[in-house]
């Protein structure tokens, strides 16, 4: 058995207004679900939603993730940033240098995401959101393949990618040094069982593969939060 990854959560002072920037920039349709709240369901083979949640929390820090958006040229790659800077992104420095071909931005809640430029192999063969790019161990990377039944595409230098064998973005890592963890990360994975698994087993399982049950307050009904060998935390909800 494996997990299903449902979708990729961000706490947000203004939901509203970060789905309707990312629904934006993708091209994703916006709904409003009873059950996830404002949720982005894709357009494209991504794979899995967006949701965007109420927090009172600021953002202090830099995030653990990051999308990494494709260009099919440095024109398509302007107009992407032109795009995101219309609807309320920004221009940030997190230390990149000059000569290197991304561009580096922030939605209106400061959350990191970069703009590849259109020489990049590694992504060549992906969608628009080419990437979730996560500061991470090999370990982490090892957890998340076994977790969601991904196999792994890149294992070099301690650095890990896996991707889902349907297509869709590659979920990377990029190997010590990791930061150390201060504080709830502000992007999380929500997962759920394989169709006709059981929660409870689900958990067990992802206990066994090194994931932790953990007490982060108040949740929502009907999910069990855990944290992966690094200590991000993510959730399993139960079955619908």
């Amino acid at each position: 058995m494996t997990a299903q990854l449902v979708a990729l959560c961000f706490d947000a002072n203004d939901p509203l207004r970060l789905a309707r920037f990312w629904a934006g920039v993708l091209s994703w349709e916006t709904v409003d679900d009873p059950r996830d709240g404002i949720t982005l369901l894709p357009g494209d083979d991504t794979g899995f939603r967006i949701r965007c949640l109420p927090s009172q929390e600021k953002k202090t820090r830099q995030n653990q993730m990051h999308f990494d958006l494709t260009s099919t040229s440095l024109e398509d790659q302007r107009r992407t940033v032109a795009k995101a800077l219309e609807l309320g992104a920004r221009h940030i420095d997190i230390g990149q240098l000059p000569e290197e071909d991304h561009v580096v931005l922030a939605d209106p809640e400061g959350n990191e995401f970069c703009v590849i430029g259109p020489d990049n192999k590694f992504l060549a063969d992906c969608g628009f959101v080419g990437a979730l790019a996560c500061d991470g161990s090999q370990e982490v990377g090892y957890f998340w393949s076994e977790a969601l039944g991904w196999p792994l595409v890149w294992d070099q230098d301690q650095e890990t990618a896996i991707r889902s064998p349907h297509g869709g973005p590659k979920i990377t890592w990029g190997g010590p040094p990791v930061a150390p963890k201060t504080g709830k990360n502000r992007l999380r994975f929500d997962l759920a069982p394989s169709p006709n698994g059981d929660q409870e087993a689900e958990v067990a399982r992802l206990v066994s593969l090194g994931a932790t049950r953990i007490d982060v307050g108040p949740h929502e009904a009907g999910q069990v939060m855990m944290a992966d060998p690094d200590g991000n935390e993510f959730c399993v909800r139960s079955s619908r």
